[in-house]
């Protein structure tokens, strides 16, 4: 079995198209940027601009919400014109541009628009990017493809709060220096966007041309694709935002420089899952590891609840981060498995714009629940999400057809 393992695995490495590598690689770049700053974001809010646990909820859930309706938008658009790269490349573009902006905010507020110009870049860029991903890799690798590019996001999700450390480290937590930085890798993933990835030529596109979507083109898509959706719901409202995971941590009495541990962690177990568990879903169908990682969330969750001290914090973490890993790359290949070829950035999009709207109200709640009846709440209304997505599962996996194979 061992020997098994390793020949799939060699063969999926070699065989991914080089373009996802570039995605992959860029994927990375903006992440390093990205958490470099988010990885403190929470606390530099909370200690620096005494901003409530409810702002930091409302902050976190508006941005995400905001990146998911522009991401219905450019995924309708790259499936109108045929073309996703101008669309990823004009998405990091605004991102990047928006990184200075941190360092020089001077109240919550215009981290909040920071934040949400930032979502928008994220939004044009992340349903044509894994539209992209689906029309240049075949079917038969489709999860190894998504996997690779989720693990390389992910290794930016933790070289990220890892810099991060050391930055505070060296500018004596000046969280303002250390938001700086962030502006290199950000330039660097826009550079390599434009020199790295190629899009092929004769991408299906939609016959219509209605704007933004037309109901003949809903109608198009699948029940299994909208069963997708509502699994995609489920698992939202249970992940809230990540930034409670850093509260816990400092409530625990983790020091200000040591902050990015926590996703330093979740995003080593993250990195590590994220494609042996695609190779698997090619391999044994995606639901199955789907059902696992929301055990592994339930079990994270109580964790964090229930276990006092930073021992119980990082199991939590190293659990979420497993989470993750089991799920995040799978939900987007179910994705391309349920759409037509000439809808899938439409089909990305509603998808982001389903999920974002649950990720908004989930973290919203996790504030309100957090500021008024402390950490243990947040983290059983997690628990309660994900039994209620573990059922949907369970609906999904008899209903039959199978979103997956």
């Amino acid at each position: 079995m061992n020997f098994e393992i390793r020949r799939v695995l060699a063969v999926t490495w070699r065989d991914v198209p080089t373009s996802v590598w570039a995605l992959g690689f860029v994927s990375l770049l903006m992440d390093v940027s990205s958490e470099l700053i988010h990885s403190l974001l929470p606390v530099f809010l909370v200690t620096g601009m005494g901003a409530s646990a409810v702002t930091v909820g409302l902050i976190e859930g508006a941005a995400e919400a905001t990146a998911a309706v522009a991401k219905v938008f450019s995924g309708v658009l790259s499936d109108r014109i045929g073309k996703r790269k101008l669309l990823v490349g004009i998405g990091y573009g605004l991102a990047a541009v928006t990184k200075p902006v941190f360092p020089l905010a001077g109240t919550a507020w215009e981290v909040l628009a920071a934040r949400f110009v930032d979502r928008i870049g994220k939004g044009i860029r992340d349903a044509p990017r894994d539209a992209l991903v689906a029309d240049i890799t075949p079917i038969e690798i489709r999860g190894a493809a998504y996997g690779i590019r989720q693990a390389l996001d992910t290794v930016g999700g933790l070289v990220g709060p890892l810099l991060a450390m050391a930055l505070m480290a060296l500018y004596a937590n000046d969280f303002r220096a250390v938001f700086w930085w962030a502006v290199v890798p950000a330039a660097l993933a826009v550079l390599l966007v434009v020199v790295g990835v190629q899009e092929p030529d004769g991408v299906k596109r939609t016959a219509t041309r209605g704007w933004p979507i037309r109901r003949d083109e809903l109608k198009r898509l699948s029940p299994a694709f909208w069963m997708v959706v509502a699994i995609g719901l489920a698992f939202t409202l249970a992940r809230f935002s990540q930034a409670f995971l850093v509260l816990k941590a400092q409530a625990e009495g983790l020091g200000l420089a040591l902050i990015p541990l926590v996703f330093v962690w979740m995003n080593l177990i993250y990195a590590l899952m994220a494609t042996p568990a695609g190779i698997l879903s090619d391999k044994m169908g995606r639901m199955k590891l789907l059902l696992c990682g929301l055990v592994a969330l339930v079990v994270a969750d109580l964790t964090l609840a229930f276990i006092p001290g930073l021992g119980g914090v990082f199991a939590g973490v190293g659990l979420w981060g497993l989470y993750l890993g089991l799920s995040q790359g799978l939900l987007s290949a179910l994705v391309a498995d349920t759409a037509p070829e000439d809808l899938r950035g439409t089909a990305f999009g509603l998808f982001n714009l389903v999920t974002a709207g649950g990720l908004l109200i989930a973290s919203v709640l996790a504030g309100w629940l957090w500021q008024t009846f402390g950490p243990t709440a947040t983290f059983l209304a997690g628990v309660a999400f994900s039994a209620f997505a573990i059922l949907i599962m369970i609906v999904a996996m008899k209903a039959g057809p199978k979103p997956a194979s």
